[in-house]
């Protein structure tokens, strides 16, 4: 039977396969559950930690080193531009890794995604700046970084696969929800890289090389990465459609042709965690640093407890998805990033260390993570298996692309009076959206199904 012959409302197992939604197919060892649990989450640490090391030197040094300007808000505008230009690739990325993630298996595009990730911010810590070599390094960056988004593009597809299709059915959101942890992982290693490197030193060393040494340090965990996620065995559903010969010839297309709304679904449902994160953890560095007496290094301290609270936070959000399901996880965790807005911008406002801590768990650890620790299992169990890494992977690439937008939209709609309301109204609006998207693609996933 081809993918095509499958109707929507047919309940397929989590191992792709038509039929009753409990599945065919034995429950996997848990020890291998575990093991394609690490890698995911392990290999998802290192591609972003590279990633997001980018957003942070963007919002504080790419701007004057690598496109200068006499406007300080021109120059940061255009360094959040070329931020933004990685989440424009990632949807490429998606398509291609997609592709071959159906074709020839998940872990060989996990593997070369890693590798990819690591050279390209190895090569943005060597790069030199605008006065080295004039309009050479900007169009460098900008390169360096579209790589960047290619090989992340390719990333949580395959990362969540692993987990997804290894775990048995009582523990799915819980071991697939180190795919997100991983992120936050990354993102507190590049944050506290940052913090280090600026308290080690002053502002013009910090400036002039500092910021380098964080990117430097990529090659050595794409290593890690590389040598953990090599040794890790085909995911159970791929070996075994390539045991049937049933692979789709164009997995994308065939997901385009088959599946538009679940992929629509995705990007409508992703709104909630993109407008979140990247409030949080990019724009929050540039409203305090050209808006307030707030120092930047405050911010990174409070975001970086968020971040540590992520991993038990998300991890028994997994939990208690797979006990009570997941429906009602994308209704909490919107409402809760609606509500966000005005907590977490008066506590920037205010410069207060417990507030700023406060409003960081209330838009990350409520409103993002809710809703984050179920897309693994959600989002992947919308596709037939022949055609889920590229369809659930290129809707969340689309929506990573809309979501890199979100810094330099909010950054546009303080203008220059720094009043964050109309960006509290953003983020309320988009994680609405989401709630409203969450509730009409239910019916999609195989809890919605039964």
């Amino acid at each position: 039977m081809t993918v095509s012959n499958v109707p929507a409302s047919e309940p397929y197992s989590s191992s792709g396969r038509t039929g009753p939604v409990d599945g065919e197919a034995p429950a996997p060892a848990p020890t291998g559950s575990r093991r394609a649990a690490m890698a995911s989450t392990v290999g998802a640490i290192v591609d972003w930690y590279d990633f997001f090391l980018y957003g942070t030197a963007a919002a504080l040094v790419f701007g004057p080193m690598f496109f200068p300007s006499e406007d300080p808000t021109v120059g940061v505008l255009a360094s959040l531009g070329s931020f933004a230009v990685g989440f424009v690739f990632r949807p490429i990325g998606g398509a291609i890794f997609g592709h071959f993630g159906d074709r020839v298996g998940r872990r060989k595009m996990l593997v070369i995604t890693i590798l990819i990730m690591g050279l390209a911010s190895t090569a943005i810590g060597l790069l030199p700046s605008y006065a080295a070599i004039g309009i050479a390094a900007p169009i460098l960056l900008v390169s360096l970084r579209a790589v960047q988004g290619i090989a992340v593009g390719g990333e949580w597809g395959g990362a969540a696969l692993m987990a997804v299709e290894n775990a048995p059915k009582n523990k799915r959101n819980f071991l697939a929800s180190g795919v997100q942890i991983g992120s936050f992982l990354g993102l507190l290693l590049g944050t506290l890289a940052f913090s280090i490197v600026t308290n080690l030193t002053t502002e013009a060393q910090f400036d002039t090389w500092g910021w380098r040494l964080p990117f430097l340090v990529s090659i050595l965990f794409a290593l890690v990465g590389l040598w953990i996620r090599s040794g890790v065995p085909e995911s159970k559903v791929f070996a075994e459609l390539e045991e049937t010969k049933k692979k789709q010839a164009a997995p994308l297309l065939e997901a385009l042709r088959t599946s538009p709304k679940q992929i629509l679904a995705i990007i409508g449902m992703r709104l909630v965690d993109q407008s979140t994160f990247y409030i949080g953890f990019t724009f929050s560095l540039v409203y305090v640093k050209n808006y307030t007496d707030t120092p930047p290094s405050s911010v990174l301290t409070a975001s970086m407890v968020a971040l540590v609270l992520a991993v038990p936070t998300t991890s028994l959000w997994g939990l208690l998805a797979d006990r009570f399901g997941a429906r009602w996880f994308y209704i909490i965790g919107p409402l809760c990033a609606a509500a966000a807005g005005v907590p977490f911008f008066s506590a920037l406002e205010s410069g207060s260390m417990p507030m700023m801590i406060l409003g960081f768990f209330i838009l990350i650890n409520l409103g993002h993570n809710i809703s984050a620790s179920v897309q693994q299992t959600w989002f992947t169990d919308m596709f037939d298996a022949r055609i889920r890494y590229s369809g659930a992977g290129f809707g969340y690439a689309v929506a990573g692309a809309v979501g890199g937008f979100v810094p330099l939209t909010a950054t546009a709609l303080l203008g220059d009076s720094g009043n964050w309301t109309p960006v509290a109204i953003l983020l309320a609006a988009a994680s609405l959206v989401a709630l409203v998207t969450g509730l009409w693609s239910y019916k999609w996933t195989g809890q919605g199904r039964r």
